[in-house]
């Protein structure tokens, strides 16, 4: 039999994340596959970085939890494909959850308004949502 929770425990569950990354969370999109691991060194190249809102997540609800407010860098620091993500506390080096990226509808973990960045322009994310299992 499969565990399984009430949604007011999954729920506290990913409010705990945001609570543990802590206010303003740095988010840098990278080029290539995130690491093995999240205590694994940095990979790929830095494409943004973008510094989130002091409550970068919305408060979780029906067992998910969304991004708060708009998440965009206006001017890219590189050029390159985004591969992976990272989400650091706000020191920018302690990484606390990383994942894939994609395109709307991609299937990634984030979604961008596109893969392909320059530097200098503008990106965004269209997509980012939380969500806890064992319902």
């Amino acid at each position: 039999m499969a565990l399984k929770l009430s949604t007011a425990a999954r729920n506290a569950r990913l409010d705990a994340i945001e609570t543990a990354v802590g206010e303003s969370a740095i988010l840098k999109i990278r080029t290539g596959s995130p690491p093995d691991s999240i205590s694994d060194p940095d990979s790929g190249d830095v494409l943004a970085s973008l510094n989130l809102p002091a409550n970068w997540m919305s408060a979780a609800a029906n067992g998910s939890k969304s991004r708060s407010g708009i998440w965009q860098d206006a001017a890219a620091d590189a050029t390159g494909t985004a591969g992976h993500f990272r989400v650091y506390a706000n020191d920018g080096s302690t990484p606390h959850l990383q994942g894939t990226i994609t395109v709307s509808e991609g299937g990634g973990d984030m979604t961008l308004d596109s893969v392909s960045v320059e530097a200098g322009n503008p990106l965004t994310i269209t997509g980012f949502v939380l969500t806890d299992g064992n319902a």
